[in-house]
């Protein structure tokens, strides 16, 4: 898979009906290994080893509704009350970031109302702090640690 712009990290990797499966940390199985999966797997460990993240506070491809239509996240995280700290939307390595990226998290976090945000393609990373009151984001250089 492609070199990305994280820390070198280690991964369980295996092949599954002859494709490549990586491990999740997280869901505790081997998923099939896509463009998408390598930048999630990286992002969780960056969450986890870099950010100090509790892996019991982070959890990866669940399901929300927004306004009747059900959507998938990448990778949220939470802080110890159980109130959404972060939302991360993964791209894969191929796929720009632009203002359609930055409008879907932000469809995400109408629902979900998460402190920071994190879009990446594994390439480019970037991070952002929401203004509620002003009904925008501010950039960051990077996340806060934990």
């Amino acid at each position: 898979m492609q070199k990305l712009n994280f820390p070198e990290y280690s991964f369980k990797i295996k092949s599954k009906e002859n494709k490549p499966a990586i491990f999740s940390i997280l869901r505790k199985k081997y998923l099939v290994l896509t463009p998408e999966e390598w930048v999630r797997q990286h992002t969780v460990n960056y969450l986890i080893r870099e950010k100090k993240y509790s892996p019991n506070l982070l959890n990866e491809e669940r399901q929300i509704d927004i306004n009747g239509i059900t959507k998938r996240y990448d990778v949220v995280g939470y802080r110890p009350s159980g109130a959404i700290e972060l939302v991360v939307e993964c791209k894969a390595p191929g796929i720009s970031i632009n203002q359609e990226t930055f409008d879907q998290i932000a469809r995400y976090n109408m629902a979900l109302k998460a402190e920071y945000l994190m879009i990446t393609n594994g390439l480019n990373h970037y991070f952002c702090k929401m203004d509620y009151m002003n009904e925008t984001y501010i950039f960051l250089e990077n996340l806060p640690s934990h």
